[in-house]
């Protein structure tokens, strides 16, 4: 635990306690000052009481710089019995620490004593130092600049004298002038002051590490007057006063009423309230007039003027310029060209209708607003009304036929422009050839033309709504001065998706050419509809279709191409592209009996539309195109069907896939097999229907009948034998008894299918005989259905239920002969024939 008024907390975390009350005379910080430069060392030493009991002899004095512990202190014990330690910044980086003197207490710092240091640099000399008198305030105001921040507290003052020569000698002290914290300037009150004697004047500045003072500043305080700036305002006009002229203005203005004693002289500036535009000075004016006629300005143009007074011919301090001022000087009149064109209609042999336009071209950017115009005969008295006194560009009166000129003016307050005599040309010059337009945006139209031989001195353009709109209602026109173009562009009032009325006239030098007129959009519209698509005629495999083309259209964009889209019943669909100069199509390759959707899209280079869609019906085929049809169809399915099994017949791999593959006992190794079971012995042979019975060779018996000698049959008798007219099937199972010793003959790979066949009644006393053939045929005739479970083959009967002969044919390599042949067959008995009878 730590001593009284502490608590305790891990030894890794240093804290700084408060002073217990038996702690708070211990220890003292001593410096040789709080205030060094900034970047020297510093030393500090800090002495610890022995009267403090609670400390230990040898307790250790800690030294903190803001919140760092420092290295390298020194501690010592003095004669006296007190502590000391001592500790040397060696340089000192920041304006303002804290430093701590400390005493480990328990497990935690203790705090002896605190000091504060700061650092920083000696003042810098004020400069800049004027001084103002002011007649408002009755004082001599001083300002100055204090220098470069030196991070101490600095104090100021305003220190004068009074001289009687150029300030080389002291006379009267005057009291010092302590500024405010933070002001920069100072006021000598007027009781202080001699207006009219010299004064010696400077600034002190003065903190820790130092003191400077300003270069001092000798003046007379009424030299250094400073005025108030003067009241201006515009001069009326009056009796005694004339109007001011174009581009003047007439200005007044009263000095400041303090300084009406003072001889002073004064400067004006002015400045037009447009853009960029800079102050113009005017001056010296002197007081004595008051009032002044600024010229030279631009007519009808707002101007922001200032003014600003000294005192003169003595020395003294401008003022502050005066409030802005803004006046407008007065108009003159109008500087402008005026284009001219007419329209001339005659009313009866003496007296014409006249629809003059006009329009003011200036010549000045500074020239007078136009209020108005007038137009005169060339001979009409000012006191005479005029023909049209009118602020529009349009004009219509009544002049008589042999009148054939007029004057043109615009006026204002200030006076009338220069007449522009309008003459009434006649039309007897060359037109204009190869009129065209093209068509620049939807809100402009060149307009382009060949000039004509002569030269024209110029061309007048009208445009307007064409038909069905009024003829001669909102037109527009412009005059081209320019001869030798060949076009124009018109941009006012164009508008899209309306027909235009473009008249172009040439102007020559005492005449005009013959009007020509075009008509022209800025921009057409899509077609509104395609032509309807009518059937002209139609097939099985085509139709063919046909539509009207449409006439051209006002507004309307010329078409480029059409395109026809057809779809079947099952949602598939086709086109094709014509050119616009189509108006029929015979569509190909449709299937018959089959229905089509048909329609048609007219497309321009402003859009498309499309037409009402035409079902039709291709026609059907014909019964017996039908049935040509199916027996081409038949046809070739059944030359597909037999050159597909002769292929499959013809393959080597594929002989007899059919039938399996049977071993020809005589090729194997049965054929020098004698059997050890003698003739007499019986085999009982198990029943047909047991199911365990093993798979075994087939063996077919055949009952020989007696028949008349066939034509393949030899006539020597030893060479013949009865040819089988019964056949039986039986069914021989292996030996019962035991199995079979001998080798089994090696299976017959080849495709061939050998077959050997025992003739003879299984009861007659002859002798029997085999058959057997090398075909790769069947010997037995067609299979009839549905086999019985005891029947291993089946045989062909003729249709009086009797089995047919077999009769070997020659072709067939066949061999006959007796059972000796075969030693496995030389036992061979059947039993149990009875059951088989009906078989």
């Amino acid at each position: 635990m730590a001593g009284p008024g502490t608590w305790s907390l891990p030894v890794a975390t240093v804290i700084i306690l408060l002073l217990p009350r038996s702690l708070e005379e211990c220890g003292r910080i001593s410096l040789p000052t709080p205030t060094v430069h900034l970047g020297d060392p510093i030393t500090a030493s800090c002495i610890i009481s022995p009267n403090c009991s609670h400390l230990d002899p040898e307790s250790q004095i800690l030294w903190k710089l803001g919140t760092e512990l420092q290295p390298g202190k020194r501690q010592r014990r003095l004669a006296d019995g007190r502590q000391e330690s001592t500790i040397t910044l060696p340089r000192l980086d920041s304006p303002w620490v804290l430093l701590s003197c400390c005493l480990r207490w328990g497990n935690s710092l203790q705090i002896l004593d605190q000091a504060e240091v700061q650092a920083g640099y000696p003042p810098a000399a004020p400069h800049n130092l004027s001084c103002l008198m002011n007649l408002t305030t009755n004082s001599l105001i001083c300002q100055w600049e204090p220098g470069p921040n030196n991070h101490l507290p600095t104090n100021f003052t305003l220190k004068s004298f009074k001289s009687r020569g150029y300030c080389q000698t002291q006379e009267d002290t005057v009291p010092d002038c302590v500024p405010n914290d933070g002001q920069n300037h100072c006021s000598i009150p007027r009781r202080h002051l001699q207006l009219y004697q010299n004064m010696g004047i400077w600034v002190q500045a003065e903190n820790a590490l130092g003191t400077s003072k300003s270069p001092q500043l000798c003046l007379v305080p009424m030299d250094v007057v400073k005025l108030e700036p003067p009241t201006l305002w515009a001069l009326a006009p009056s009796p005694e006063v004339a109007a001011p002229q174009p581009g003047c203005l007439l200005l007044h203005w009263e000095p400041w009423k303090p300084s009406l004693y003072i001889e002073q002289k004064c400067e004006l500036r002015h400045q037009p309230q447009l853009a960029e535009a800079s102050w113009a000075l005017v001056g010296p004016l002197l007081s004595q007039t008051l009032r002044y006629e600024l010229c030279g300005l631009l007519p009808s143009t707002a101007y922001a003027l200032q003014m600003r007074c000294t005192r003169w011919p003595l020395p003294g301090q401008w003022s502050d310029w005066s409030p802005s001022l803004t006046l407008t000087t007065t108009q003159q009149a109008p500087i402008v060209t005026l284009d001219t064109w007419w329209r001339q209609r005659q009313l009866d042999p003496r007296m014409a209708d006249v629809q003059l336009f006009w329009k003011p071209m200036p010549l000045d950017k500074y020239s007078g607003q136009i209020q108005g115009y007038l137009v005169r005969a060339p001979d009409q008295a000012e006191a005479d009304p005029p023909l049209c006194n009118t602020t529009e560009l349009s004009c219509t009166f009544h002049l008589p036929s042999e009148t054939q000129e007029v004057v043109l003016m615009a006026y204002n307050t200030a006076g009338t422009s220069h007449p522009t005599p309008v003459v009434f040309l006649e039309s007897r010059g060359p037109p204009l050839a190869r009129l065209h337009t093209v068509a620049r945006d939807p809100h402009s139209l060149w307009v382009g033309w060949e000039p004509p031989s002569p030269r024209p001195r110029g061309y007048v353009i009208e445009w307007g709504l064409g038909p069905p709109s009024p003829s001669g209602s909102n037109k527009s026109w412009k005059m081209e001065h320019n001869g030798s173009i060949s076009g124009t562009l018109l941009q006012e009032n164009i508008r899209p998706f309306q027909l235009y009325e473009i008249t172009v006239t040439p102007l020559y030098q005492d005449t005009m050419g013959p009007s020509q007129h075009i008509y022209a959009y800025s921009q057409e519209m899509a077609p509104s509809h395609a032509p309807e698509l009518h059937l002209k005629h139609i097939g099985k495999t085509w139709a063919q279709l046909e539509w009207v083309p449409q006439a051209p259209e006002l507004g309307k964009s010329p078409l480029t191409h059409y395109t026809i889209f057809w779809t079947n019943a099952q949602d598939r669909s086709f086109s094709t592209v014509l050119n616009a100069s189509s108006h029929g199509l015979v569509l190909h390759g449709l299937e018959p009996a089959s229905l089509y959707h048909v329609h048609l899209m007219a497309t321009s280079k402003a859009g498309a539309a499309n037409s009402t869609s035409l079902t039709l019906m291709t026609l059907a085929l014909e019964e017996s195109e039908l049935h040509v049809l199916l027996g081409l169809f038949g046809f070739l399915l059944l030359f597909t069907c037999l050159c597909g099994a002769a292929r499959f017949c013809c393959r080597p791999s594929r002989k007899n896939p059919l039938w399996p593959s049977v071993p020809d006992p005589a090729h194997s190794s049965l054929g020098s097999w004698v059997p050890t079971i003698m003739v007499e012995e019986t085999f009982q042979l198990p029943s047909l229907r047991d199911s365990g019975m093993p798979p075994i060779t087939k063996i077919t018996v055949l009952e020989e009948e007696e028949k008349k000698p066939g034509p393949w049959e030899s006539n020597d008798s030893s060479g013949t034998c009865g040819l089988p007219t019964l056949v039986q099937a039986y069914v021989l199972q292996g030996d019962p008894r035991a199995p079979s010793t001998q080798p089994q003959a090696p299976s017959i790979t080849s495709d061939q299918v050998l077959y050997g066949k025992v003739l003879g009644s299984p009861t007659g006393p002859g002798p029997r005989h085999y058959l057997r053939c090398d075909s790769a045929q069947p010997l037995l005739g067609g299979l009839t259905p549905s086999p019985q479970f005891y029947e291993n083959l089946w045989f062909q009967t003729s249709p009086l239920g009797t089995p047919e002969p077999l009769i070997p044919n020659q072709e067939d390599d066949c061999v006959f002969g007796p059972l000796l042949d075969f030693p496995l067959l030389q036992g061979l008995q059947v039993h149990g024939v009875e059951g088989l009878g009906g078989v």
